[in-house]
Formats: C-alpha cells, structure tokens, sequence
C-alpha cells in the first residue's frame, strides 16, 4: 500500500501551470498537488463493483454533457431524480472521484452499496486497479486538442483571472503543447484510453466530442447500448438529447450562479460547446504546433478530429 505524505509529494519534480497554478510530475503525469494524493488515496481504498460505470475524460472535452447524459440514461426510469439536473450541477450528481475534496457538499464516493456513476480525469494507467480489473464499464470522451485547448483557456481564465488581464494565450498553448498542464500530457491521456478501448471493447467506449456533436443521436444509442440500458423507443434519446443540451443545463439557476467545486463558478462550466471554435483563435503558426506535437500523432493512431 502507497503512502503519501504532503513531504514526499513536495519532493516530485515541479512546474506551474501559465503562473498560476502548481503541478507535480507523478508516474509521467501532471497534476495539483492535492489530486494526486487523492488519487493515491484511491488506488488504497476504492473497491470498484462490477456494475460501477466510470466516465473519463481529459479536462475541457466534453466532460459536463457526457455527465448529462450518462446520468440521464442512467436514471431514466426515475423522472424524479432525472429532474435532478434541474436543480444541481452534472459535477454533483456525477462526481469526478479524485477532486471530491473541492466539492462544496459531502459526497461519499466509496458507498459501495450500490452500482455508481462516477467520472474521473485521471490518466487510464492512474485509475484505481479495481477499476481496470472488474468487470465495470468506462466511457471516455476525446476532443479535438485545438478546441480542447481554446476551451480551457476559457475555462481557467474565467476563475483565476477574474476582472484581471487574461493569461497569455501563447504561452498557454505553449503548457499545453509541452504536456505541462493539470492532467497532462494530453497526447498520451487519449492514447492510453485509445488503446485500451481497442484491446478491451466491452470494457471501455471510446467517444470523439465532434461525433457526439455531429450526430448526437447516433451516439446516445451507443452509449446506452454499452451500458446495457437500450432503449426500448429510439424517440427516448430524443427526449434525453433534449433534456441535456448545453443551452438548457447552461439557463438553469444553479448553473447560472451557483458553485459546486471551490472559487469555480457553476457557469465556467458551460460556454460555446461549438467544434471548430479553434479557427477564431489560433494563428497559422499555433495550428502547427498542436499539429506537430499532438495531431500528427494521434493521426498515426488511427485518429483524427
């Protein structure tokens, strides 16, 4: 059993994140401090059922609106907790296992007595070996690394820049690009769920955020169809589609001026959600960089965004 004190985690190689934020390189991996001796914390204590459904992503992916319909497809029976989403945020109602420690309401992830929805962002190699050795199913979304990257500027800036000049943008894609980001790096986040999904296809889904965008439909129906919970009328999807759009989630109170995780507002959570969005900010020469430090690279895998 692993144990970490806040003095061994103190002597991983550091970095900051764009000045704002400190990360620590554990097992190949950035990420804050904290995380990592949560996640630690989990690799110990989390006892994984075979019914337990994770979802994954990397962050600013299309995390909130997997979470939507993960738990609206879940729950689908039950029109009173699906109604759920009206009154809190997709954070609380799935919350991500290793960041529950900036939750602002008590959330008991290792309640067992049950099957749960859980999502984390942890790097497939980090989550918990129950995880990886039950027979629970995983479900992660992937995002094209340029609107990845415009979003999470976006995102970060929205709550640690506040009324104050925005984070430079170049040297944010330069973080992103070094891998030197929360979670990071982002290129071998996606490769090692790619490539555990194409070993083990009853184990893990593999989505892209443009196709769930392009053909929404399509992919709801696969993913209920993975969870086991088919649809017994295609119009249900429709219905859930409906109840989880961005722009509904985005005008509901709690999510308009509410707070679930710690100085981060409800609403950094939901922007644009366009794909593309990308071309409205980068220049020729950033396009070249993700291109050649991450697209090229995925593209040799098989994928392309």
């Amino acid at each position: 059993m692993q144990r970490w004190t806040d003095s061994r985690i103190a002597e991983l190689p550091r970095t900051h994140f764009i000045e704002a934020l400190k990360l620590v390189e554990w097992e190949g991996y950035w990420c804050m401090p904290p995380i990592v001796k949560a996640a630690v914390a989990l690799q110990n204590n989390f006892e994984a059922r075979n019914d337990d459904v994770f979802l994954a992503s990397c962050a600013k992916t299309g995390t909130t609106w997997l979470k939507s319909l993960a738990f609206c497809i879940m729950q689908r029976q039950n029109h009173q907790i699906v109604d759920a989403l009206t009154l809190e945020n997709p954070h609380f109602l799935v919350p991500t296992v290793e960041a529950v420690a900036y939750s602002d309401k008590t959330i008991d992830i290792f309640d067992a007595s049950a099957a749960r929805l859980l999502h984390t962002h942890l790097p497939h190699a980090l989550v918990p070996d129950s995880v990886r050795s039950t027979l629970c199913k995983i479900i992660y979304i992937a995002r094209n690394p340029k609107d990845t990257v415009v979003s999470s500027w976006h995102f970060f800036n929205s709550f640690l820049r506040r009324d104050e000049e925005l984070f430079p943008f170049e040297k944010f894609i330069d973080c992103f690009c070094s891998g030197k980001h929360p979670y990071g790096p982002f290129l071998e986040h996606v490769m090692g769920y790619w490539e555990e999904s194409k070993k083990n296809p009853k184990k893990i889904l593999f989505l892209k955020y443009e196709e769930l965008k392009i053909d929404p439909k399509t992919q709801v129906l696969k993913i209920a169809e993975f969870l086991e919970r088919p649809f017994e009328d295609d119009t249900k999807a429709d219905e859930i589609l409906s109840r989880c759009s961005i722009e509904r989630l985005k005008n509901f109170e709690v999510n308009k001026s509410g707070s679930h995780f710690v100085d981060t507002p409800n609403s950094s959570f939901f922007r644009k959600g366009e794909v593309g969005d990308w071309n409205n900010y980068l220049t020729s020469e950033m396009e070249m960089k993700i291109d050649n430090t991450i697209c090229l690279k995925l593209r040799d895998l098989g994928l392309y965004f």
